[in-house]
């Protein structure tokens, strides 16, 4: 009865528009000091302890440190004009299709992927420059605004991510088989966005097409050359053992000021005291986000909650295969209501222990669960990426929306592919580390 109520509370709070990290725990806290949720004797002082404890514990990892410096990685390349570089060298490679220019934003986009690990600064990078470019020649903004959203989502998927750092540090399953079980799945979403795209545009006139030119693609591989060595130098580094996540990010804030402030001098010194803030403020909303959750989970567990949900699903007598269906359809759902970060702490340690019910590898299970979050991120009411392309475009949530749901559907179905093909998420890993 009590997990029934903290939920409940949780979802009301949500409703009521308080920030997440707050209507997750506050609840927590306030059941935790009830009198008679724990047995008598138990002193309130204790429980506040417990509670601090419980917090501090939450954050307490080596591992997490790579979220802020992912994101000031990704805040430093955003401003550093290597998001038009990236842009420019798509365009060279892509630009001769039908939709030569949306296809070009999604492959910036994975590009940009394996630089940030956020789905919400990878839309933010690419979408003050792309969405007025696309406009201009010719597209729908509203097409534009979701294409842009569509491929903000992939930097989730595609590594490094910061879901699948959390994923990892909840579950102690290894973040480098995470991140390389990532890359295909990322390459399949984004070759489906770009049949969308080339779809669209070849039915309905959209955009221009440039003649295919080696020499040009030359050309803007050498302006792109540094922007294209992070993610190299990022991935190369931790697929290969040689760094680990978090050294890799810290590799990536020097290797993005080096690049931003001496090769293509965009970045002065006096701009990075608000550079810093403006990333770290997004950063320590995540890490508060997950210190609160620890309360709640803590709470959920004590009440042998993870023990009942198992005990309801083996009474379902479902198959492997149709337990999977409905986890992943659940899973939609929380994306479609619940931010990606508050939803991995809560949801996980619930659904890792039914790992073995579902026959999934507990690498291929931690990517579906990002990648589902993911398909979350472009769907109402709380799709970071579509807020944050709403925002850049300045169109209402509604008119994107409804632009995007092809884009959603196609990535319902490559996340059905993902979920009962496992090589997609298994070979690569598996070729990695032997």
């Amino acid at each position: 009865m009590i997990v029934v109520l903290l939920f409940l509370c949780l979802f009301a709070l949500i409703a009521l528009g308080l920030p997440i990290a707050l209507s997750i725990g506050l609840p927590a806290i306030g059941f935790m000091l009830t009198p008679g949720v724990f047995p008598a004797g138990v002193p309130i002082p204790a429980l506040g302890q417990t509670i601090i404890q419980l917090l501090f514990a939450g954050v307490d990892s080596f591992d997490l440190l790579a979220i802020p410096l992912f994101m000031l990685a990704g805040s430093i390349m955003e401003t550093g004009g290597i998001s038009r570089q990236l842009i420019d060298f798509s365009d060279s490679l892509v630009g001769w299709v039908p939709g030569g220019l949306a296809c070009a934003v999604i492959v910036a986009s994975m590009f940009f992927a394996g630089i940030s690990g956020s789905a919400a600064a990878d839309t933010a990078a690419l979408g003050a420059i792309a969405i007025p470019a696309m406009v201009r020649q010719g597209y729908p903004p509203a097409f534009s605004a979701a294409v842009v959203a569509a491929g903000g989502s992939i930097g989730v998927i595609i590594p490094p991510s910061i879901p699948m750092v959390i994923f990892g540090f909840l579950t102690n399953v290894s973040i480098a088989k995470l991140f390389a079980g990532g890359m295909l799945v990322g390459v399949l979403f984004g070759l489906s966005f770009m049949g969308v795209a080339i779809w669209y545009a070849w039915r309905h006139g959209y955009g221009t097409r440039r003649a295919f030119s080696l020499k040009h693609i030359l050309a803007a591989l050498k302006e792109a050359v540094w922007a294209l060595g992070a993610p190299v130098i990022v991935l190369g580094g931790i697929l290969t053992g040689i760094v680990t996540v978090t050294e890799a990010a810290a590799l990536a804030v020097f290797y993005a000021m080096f690049v931003a402030m001496v090769v293509n001098r965009q970045l002065k010194w006096k701009e990075m005291p608000a550079l810093i803030i403006r990333s770290q403020v997004v950063a320590a909303t995540i890490l508060f986000i997950i210190a609160m959750a620890k309360v709640f989970t803590w709470l959920v567990a004590m009440k042998q909650t993870p023990m009942l949900v198992q005990a309801a699903i083996s009474s379902l007598a479902l198959p492997p295969w149709g337990l999977l269906l409905l986890v992943m359809a659940g899973l939609l759902v929380v994306g479609c209501i619940m931010e990606t970060t508050a939803a991995l702490i809560l949801l996980v340690p619930v659904l890792a222990a039914i790992t073995p019910q579902m026959g999934v590898d507990p690498i291929q299970f931690g990517v579906l669960m990002v990648v589902n979050l993911a398909v979350g991120m472009l769907t109402p009411p709380v799709g970071i990426c579509l807020f944050v392309s709403c925002g850049i475009s300045g169109l209402p949530l509604g008119q994107v929306g409804r632009a995007v749901l092809p884009l959603v559907a196609v990535a319902m179905i490559a996340l059905l592919i993902a979920c009962y093909w496992p090589p997609l998420t298994t070979w690569f890993p598996s070729l990695i580390y032997k």
